[in-house]
């Protein structure tokens, strides 16, 4: 095992600047994207309250280290509705990745595949789902949202099955688009040289769509039914994206989800929702095994991923760190933020006494305001 940390060196056009953390990406990515396109990735919803307490929630969770435990062998391997990964670190959807970087999602897909580890592609990617597909091999999740006319999705998800897509992400958290203040001033729009490219081909709409239509077209009348109405055209598991709650958690079993995913859309939605961290154990606990309980928000730190861990996640999805270090460095800076979480996971494991994820029990955290 090796803990030696890992320093990543990026031409800023006007100087070469070391970085040593994932933080580090965002405030380079802010300095090389254009404004509307920076804040359509680092806003959040209204006064943005959320968006800052999906952070501020892990500083409140502190560890427990065990001492003089053999940690020699620091395993980190996991599997995921059966499928084995390298680590419980995994990439979420999200939008529109070539406002990043040319290469958008595909060097998402080659930096997921090199490191081992499941990347999730949004329904509004830049990106084809079969463009992704011919990146090469790689466990990926397709994430759908459910449109007015219900071919739309019938046919995205068989073009998903089709491409090799291992699981389906349905987002149940987004019936109407949340209000981002920041995209309002911005007036942000996707720029003119980009289109949603799972639109381009006759699925329903017509063509090429642009991002305004898309948002137009999701059927706010979704509701649990249709969970059960996607497990009759796929025979891919179905994952159910935006569980904040015990209650809606257990519904999502009774109705077959595959899996839970505690989101709260990114603080992008609706604000003054908990963060995922403070409401995952309740979920957890709900959930009683029966499904793997996945969660997303505010990871920035192996001891992030750690702590959700100990709370009882199965693992974790990163969606901003993947954007910004997209923008900074294209494929290479997506696989140097999966490498530096992955090697600050180990160390924290290490230094914590667990030499496998199973040691990472509830016992290892304990919350601030509980000392």
């Amino acid at each position: 095992m090796s803990l030696s940390p890992l320093v990543s060196i990026v031409n800023t056009g006007r100087m070469k600047k070391q970085i040593t953390n994932v933080n580090e990406y965002e405030g380079i990515a802010r300095e090389k994207l254009p404004k509307m396109v920076y804040d359509y990735y680092a806003s959040g919803a209204e006064d943005q309250w959320t968006l800052k307490e999906n952070r501020n929630a892990f500083s409140r969770i502190l560890l427990r280290p065990h001492i003089l435990v053999d940690v020699s062998n620091v395993d980190m391997t996991t599997s995921i509705l059966g499928f084995k990964i390298s680590m419980p670190i995994m990439i979420a959807p999200t939008g529109m990745q070539k406002m990043a970087h040319p290469q958008g999602e595909l060097a998402t897909a080659r930096a997921a595949s090199e490191a081992d580890t499941i990347m999730t592609l949004s329904t509004v990617s830049t990106c084809s789902i079969e463009e992704v597909a011919s990146t090469g091999p790689g466990i990926r999740f397709f994430q759908l949202y459910v449109y007015k006319d219900r071919n739309i999705a019938a046919q995205l998800v068989k073009r998903a099955e089709k491409a090799g897509f291992k699981g389906i992400v349905l987002t149940v958290d987004r019936p109407f688009l949340g209000r981002k203040e920041d995209d309002i001033k911005n007036r942000f729009r996707l720029p003119p040289h980009l289109t949603l490219k799972n639109f381009e081909k006759n699925d329903g709409i017509g063509g090429s769509i642009q991002i305004s239509h898309a948002r137009g077209q999701i059927d706010p009348s979704l509701n649990w039914k249709d969970v059960k109405w996607l497990q009759t055209i796929t025979s891919l598991p179905i994952l159910v994206k935006g569980v904040l709650t015990a209650v809606d958690a257990r519904l999502a079993i009774e109705n077959g989800a595959a899996g839970i995913i505690v989101s709260n859309h990114g603080a992008r939605q609706l604000d003054y929702v908990p963060a995922t961290i403070m409401v995952l154990e309740e979920i957890v606990e709900a959930v009683e095994g029966r499904v793997p309980v996945l969660v997303d928000g505010g990871i920035r730190r192996g001891t992030d991923v750690f702590k959700a861990l100990a709370l009882g996640a199965c693992g974790v999805f990163i969606g901003r760190a993947v954007v910004f270090s997209l923008a900074v460095d294209g494929e290479a800076g997506v696989r140097k933020v999966l490498k530096m979480l992955r090697d600050e996971l180990e160390m924290t494991m290490a230094l914590s006494g667990c030499p496998s994820l199973k040691d990472i029990t509830r016992d290892r955290i304990k919350f601030a305001c509980s000392l």
